[in-house]
């Protein structure tokens, strides 16, 4: 999908990023976070925004099998180096990283996009608080406390609080989009059809992809076959 006058995400996943794109992730902090804009929601979106609020469902991860568990420990080794310029201890880095790829799975959402995500209205700070009063590290508007949680702003600066509004309204606005990416993270942003916010995020996006089958035939050539 191409989007006029920015990068396209097949551009920023796959290919080379743009020197303007490279330029904008280098940059200390992000000044490009938003807003969710306050709707009405009927009824039993409102119920099932709450319910997935409230399960309070622990963040340990489930496997198929002994592969899937490996797989996910290598690539939480990986992600753990590329976050360690940004959050310095390790147990701490660790156990963002267990949150969001949880959170992320839980809401059927790819994790390189939530972190993708997460650099760009945050750039990983957990107290971090925008010029619109949003939140954290998915920078969520206090106003979705009153809509779908308890109407404690204040819980929006806990981690998984955080990553679980964040990824829930995400799916949400994936979902009232038909699963366009661009339109949903404008939509998260508050500025639905305009490229810059989407853009940022499809490029910080592809700094998280994690290419396990690349990484072992790096490792062993000959298993390339």
């Amino acid at each position: 999908m191409s989007v006029e006058g920015g990068l396209s995400r097949r551009q920023c996943l796959g290919g080379a990023v743009t020197a303007s794109a490279l330029a904008m992730l280098s940059l200390p902090q992000t000044a490009l976070a938003g807003a969710q804009i306050e709707e009405p929601l009927i009824d039993s979106v409102r119920t099932a925004l709450s319910s997935a609020i409230h399960n309070k469902a622990p963040p340990v991860p489930q496997f198929a099998n002994t592969e899937a568990r490996l797989a996910y420990l290598r690539w939480l080794g990986e992600m753990s180096e590329r976050l360690r310029k940004k959050v310095a201890d390790a147990p701490s880095r660790i156990e963002f990283l267990q949150t969001a790829w949880y959170e992320a799975k839980r809401s059927g959402l790819d994790v390189s996009l939530v972190l993708g995500l997460v650099q760009v209205e945050s750039n990983f700070r957990k107290f971090a608080v925008s010029s619109a009063g949003a939140r954290g590290y998915m920078q969520v508007m206090p106003f979705w406390t009153r809509v779908i949680g308890d109407a404690d702003p204040a819980k929006l600066f806990h981690m998984q609080t955080n990553l679980r509004f964040g990824c829930v309204i995400l799916r949400h606005y994936l979902d009232r989009e038909n699963g366009d990416l661009y339109m949903t993270l404008g939509r998260y942003n508050g500025s639905r059809g305009k490229s810059p916010y989407p853009n940022a995020v499809f490029a910080n996006q592809r700094l998280w992809v994690f290419n396990d089958r690349e990484r072992e035939r790096e490792k062993d050539p000959a298993s390339a076959g």
